[in-house]
């Protein structure tokens, strides 16, 4: 999920396409491959449904435009929609558990809430069962 983060994160700036950001980091470092696969979807299925994707963030808050975000906030809320919805390798409450700590991690609280409000929100939606109620119940 990290490798996934940064290589959405830093294709923010433009320099490069997040698939080769990607391979950059894969590379320069010895990941299981289970990793590497984990990452690999993540980022093409951000990649393959970013309008999609940010709809989404727009529906579930629309208090918070998708291009008003912090770039952070928006890589963090693109992974997490994009692993609830078109992973289905994860169940969507683990899913959701990881992205929020990872937005807890690499953005603070209020990035943590707002991850959460939408991930929960996006989840049940999209009928994901497993999304438990307290995850939904939290709004940004």
């Amino acid at each position: 999920r990290r490798y996934a983060l940064a290589a959405i994160f830093e294709a923010e700036f433009g320099q490069r396409t997040a698939d080769a950001i990607l391979e950059r980091h894969l590379a320069e470092s010895e990941t299981d491959p289970q990793v590497a696969a984990l990452a690999r979807e993540l980022v093409a299925a951000v990649i393959a449904h970013r309008d999609t994707i940010d709809a989404r963030i727009g529906a579930a808050a629309p208090q918070y435009p998708v291009v008003q975000l912090a770039r952070m906030d928006r890589a963090l809320l693109r992974c997490g929609i994009g692993e609830v919805l078109h992973s289905g390798a994860t169940p969507a409450r683990v899913a959701i558990a990881e992205w929020v700590e990872l937005a807890r991690i690499y953005s603070g609280e209020p990035a943590r809430r707002l991850v959460n409000g939408v991930l929960g929100r996006v989840g049940s939606e999209a009928g994901a069962s497993e999304v438990p109620e307290a995850r939904t119940t939290e709004r940004p």
